[in-house]
């Protein structure tokens, strides 16, 4: 019942049937990717390819080194069997941490947080492989990636 970011785009973009590389959630901002490519999209999506996101996680209560270490390790999801672990996860601040993931299960992130007894309040996908987004870049605004190389490395 949400609008779609595919609406968003010029009708030139929409003929050729780009498609989102992987998602946001409705309460996320961030770095989202747009291509035609689907061998692209394979590549950057597939569990087994291990591509990092970066997000950066703005907390209810301040983060601790425990709580760091748990993320890293590997906890459970309340409602999954699954481990998931952060493949990195730096403290900006007492609030503020750039947590990486390489999987991409739904609200991955703050299902993580929750784990270890803390709360997502902001969450922006900062950095899509080696792809990061650009500081100028507003919510809204949208740019050209030059090359998939940009992205894969």
């Amino acid at each position: 019942h949400h609008p779609s970011v595919l609406s968003l785009l010029p009708p030139p973009l929409r003929v050729r049937k780009v498609q989102p590389v992987g998602r946001l959630d409705e309460d996320t901002t961030g770095l989202l990717l747009l291509t035609d490519d689907g061998k692209l999209i394979h590549r950057l999506t597939h569990p087994k390819k291990h591509v990092t996101k970066i997000y950066r996680v703005t907390l209810k209560h301040p983060v601790t080194e425990k709580q760091i270490a748990q993320l890293l390790k590997g906890v459970q999801l309340a409602d999954s069997p699954d481990i998931v672990k952060a493949v990195s996860c730096e403290k900006l601040s007492e609030l503020v941490i750039d947590l990486g993931i390489t999987q991409g299960k739904y609200h991955q992130v703050k299902r993580m947080m929750a784990a270890v007894s803390n709360r997502v309040v902001a969450l922006e996908r900062i950095r899509f492989g080696n792809l990061s987004l650009p500081e100028d870049l507003k919510p809204g605004e949208w740019t050209w990636v030059k090359s998939a190389k940009e992205i894969t490395g």
